[in-house]
């Protein structure tokens, strides 16, 4: 089962989404990522296999410290559990992180229509063409709030989603 955390405050965003994600390690997963938002740019790390394999990413590759972000543990839907597969997924234009409960049973034709647009998927998810419908509607000038309003209405299935825009923190 999948897991979302997501923080804003004054305290470390890594350290509380990663102790957040570790306290739903007894649901099940086969990967977890996190995503920061630091200085006007997505940070984030992700890996299959346990919260373990994550930390041990982000003490080889520290992220910045940052106040807002979000986390993530996969139980894989659509593509194996890889990195790559792994959440949070990121817009094309790296503007936009996105993560994913539920499934997308669109995606395909929301993929199809975004390839023939010349974005380049980097995973087998249907949580990224979520992502990259979100980052093309912020990247077109939409606030994050009425540009998720506007992907939810063309995503079809049961689904909770949860992203930041690096442009447009708060």
């Amino acid at each position: 089962m999948c897991g979302i955390i997501g923080y804003t405050g004054p305290r470390v965003a890594r350290d509380v989404v990663v102790a957040g994600l570790r306290r739903m390690e007894y649901r099940g997963y086969d990967s977890a990522g996190v995503a920061i938002v630091a200085d006007g740019r997505i940070e984030y790390r992700k890996k299959a296999g346990k919260i373990t394999n994550l930390v041990a990413d982000l003490e080889a590759n520290p992220l910045p410290d940052s106040g807002l972000g979000i986390g993530h543990t996969r139980w894989a839907t659509h593509g194996g559990p890889t990195d790559d597969n792994a959440h949070p997924h990121i817009s094309a234009d790296s503007r936009v992180a996105l993560i994913h409960n539920g499934i997308i049973e669109n995606f395909a034709v929301l993929r199809a229509e975004l390839e023939a647009n010349g974005i380049v998927f980097t995973s087998q998810t249907d949580t990224e063409a979520a992502a990259q419908l979100l980052g093309r509607e912020v990247s077109a000038g939409t606030d994050l709030a009425d540009a998720m309003r506007t992907v939810c209405g063309r995503l079809e299935g049961a689904f909770t989603l949860v992203a930041v825009d690096a442009a447009e923190p708060h």
